[in-house]
């Protein structure tokens, strides 16, 4: 058994759900990637993997497996991109994990651009609004949107600064009033991204103030940004989205923005839109061409 090839195929597998999934990517016969499997389960003496007719899921012995297997892949891939990813030209693979609506709306449009630019370079997005486990996921970058120092053990890179606007619809206002005070909110329906259960402190800060905590509820909390913006467009209540994902409606008068020369951040957060890569990715010539790209297109398309 060739060890190596039978410990990527235990990742695929274990990332796939699947044996004929794992099969169809590595363009080999599904009894293969079983035989393999088997033969490495044989040599550690136990079960990795639980199969059902639907899915193929990890035992105990799996997880623990996958933590130590994801990081020694890693590392032997890094030990590899340091050869052949350290010259002039990005070269090889990059796997990214971006926000879903925020990868759409403000880097959809340039990632063609970007593969023009950099021939070498094949892109894997991964998108979801979760925080990620880079190592065992095999995340090479992580464009994230929240506060970049509570990930000590990454290397961050600052993109772009995140604004948001308290916005509501005309409809919404006509029926139920425009609040004039950040406090008047709570006699609202607000439409809050699902961070916790339950009430959610919004935190307004005007100059050189104290920071003022407002509690909100509402009937709709989501955990998808492109939702919230549907429900506050159809006067389903006073939403705080993000600058950049409502930006148009509010030119187009779709939605009326309010307490303007206040800075709104969900609890006592202050973000920003940032990057982040662990440490063994730094001299990596493909993150770092990705994170110039980054920083260059989201100048434009995410203002300050």
């Amino acid at each position: 058994m060739d060890k190596l090839q039978a410990l990527r195929v235990f990742l695929d597998v274990a990332e796939s759900g699947g044996f004929s999934r794992t099969a169809r990517r590595l363009g080999v016969a599904t009894s293969s990637v079983t035989r393999l499997i088997d033969t490495l389960e044989a040599s550690l003496g136990t079960a990795l993997l639980t199969r059902s007719t639907r899915r193929v899921t990890l035992t105990d012995a799996g997880v623990t497996y996958l933590e130590q297997v994801s990081r020694v892949v890693s590392d032997l891939e890094e030990a590899d991109g340091s050869v052949s990813d350290v010259g002039a030209v990005a070269v090889g693979p990059l796997r990214v994990s971006l926000p879903v609506t925020f990868a759409r709306l403000c880097l959809g449009p340039y990632i063609s651009g970007f593969l023009r630019e950099n021939p070498r370079v094949s892109l894997d997005l991964v998108l979801s609004d979760a925080y990620v486990d880079l190592a065992a996921e095999r995340i090479d970058v992580a464009v994230r949107i929240g506060t970049p120092d509570l990930q000590p053990q990454l290397i961050v890179r600052k993109l772009a600064e995140h604004r948001r606007y308290v916005v509501a619809s005309h409809e919404y206002l006509e029926r139920h009033g425009t609040p004039t005070a950040p406090e008047e909110l709570t006699q609202h329906d607000c439409l809050r991204f699902a961070h916790q259960a339950g009430p959610q402190r919004w935190s307004f800060l005007r100059g050189d103030d104290k920071v003022q905590h407002v509690e909100v509820q509402g009937r709709l909390a989501a955990n998808n940004s492109d939702m919230l913006r549907e429900a506050v467009l159809d006067g389903q209540g006073i939403a705080l989205l993000a600058e950049w994902l409502i930006r148009e409606d509010v030119r187009a008068g779709r939605l009326r923005r309010f307490f303007e020369d206040y800075e709104v951040n969900p609890q006592e957060q202050s973000v920003c839109v940032h990057a982040a890569y662990l440490p063994n990715r730094r001299h990596s010539k493909k993150v770092q061409v990705f994170l110039d790209f980054l920083q260059m297109r989201l100048a434009t398309s995410v203002p300050g």
